[in-house]
């Protein structure tokens, strides 16, 4: 299927070069739009629901790659904390002697002593210019390094930022797949139930054949009844007096005999 929309839309694509000249351009890009979305439209859900799972775990290989990146840079950046402090300290210890110095040098003494040896004031006065000169070019690379390491502070803080958006947005990437999972299950459940739909229909079309049938036969068994007590031999209820026949004889006789009274009256 895939193939024939593939191959029917390269053709008319085609043709709708030669035909259409310059605006070919535009009506290739809205037929190649048509027709990424009629062959998306084609591939099952089940399937593109696990393609964005395998997306999902893609993003791993790349936040490992993160994670390292970020984990080189805090090592460096650590190092950098400890040469800054280094230099502090460092710049400190010749502040220190830089001062030092100078106070020997405005007390108007001839010679100093450091450490059992003596220095005359032109020693003095050269070396604390050197080390002031030295003192400056070493606050400058100091202050250079403390702004290298504030810039990579910032971009380290940032990644990791960035690292944490990155998990956070895999994991909510997650549970949305997980909804769509749900959902997508919730409607193959309907579709079968409206099936099911289907066929409890039809058992109920059988359920009021089955209920026809049993009304047409009590029908039947009614009218069976009803003809055989009007054509059949009673049987009563309870036995017939053994005396029967002489009753019903006596019975009829004193009805056909003549009365005392209208005997008497004819005379």
């Amino acid at each position: 299927m895939l193939k024939k929309i593939v191959l029917g839309s390269a053709i008319v694509l085609g043709a709708g070069g030669l035909l259409l000249g310059t605006s070919a351009a535009s009506y290739m890009k809205t037929g190649y739009h048509s027709l990424r979305d009629k062959i998306k439209e084609q591939i099952p859900l089940d399937v593109e629901i696990k393609r964005a799972r395998d997306m999902i775990v893609d993003l791993k290989p790349e936040i490992a790659d993160n994670l390292k990146v970020i984990a080189r840079e805090e090592v460096e950046v650590a190092r950098l904390q400890r040469e800054v402090e280094a230099k502090k300290a460092s710049l400190t210890k010749s502040k220190n002697a830089i001062l030092k110095l100078k106070e020997d040098a405005q007390s108007g003494v001839t010679y100093v002593t450091y450490n059992g040896k003596k220095f005359d004031m032109e020693q003095v006065h050269k070396d604390l210019s050197d080390r002031f000169k030295s003192y400056q070019t070493q606050e400058a690379t100091a202050d250079k390094l403390e702004k290298v390491l504030s810039a990579r502070e910032r971009n380290l803080e940032g990644a990791r930022r960035k690292l944490d958006e990155m998990l956070a947005a895999k994991r909510q990437l997650e549970v949305e797949v997980e909804n769509l999972q749900a959902r997508l299950t919730m409607v193959e459940v309907a579709k079968t139930s409206n099936q099911f739909s289907v066929n409890d229909s039809q058992v109920s079309s059988v359920r009021q054949t089955v209920a026809d049938i049993g009304t047409r036969i009590d029908v039947e068994e009614r009218l069976t009844d009803v003809m055989d007590e009007s054509s059949g031999i009673p049987v009563l209820s309870e036995e017939a007096p053994a005396d029967l026949i002489e009753q019903i004889t006596s019975y009829f006789d004193e009805e056909s005999a003549p009365s005392v009274s209208s005997l008497v009256d004819n005379r």
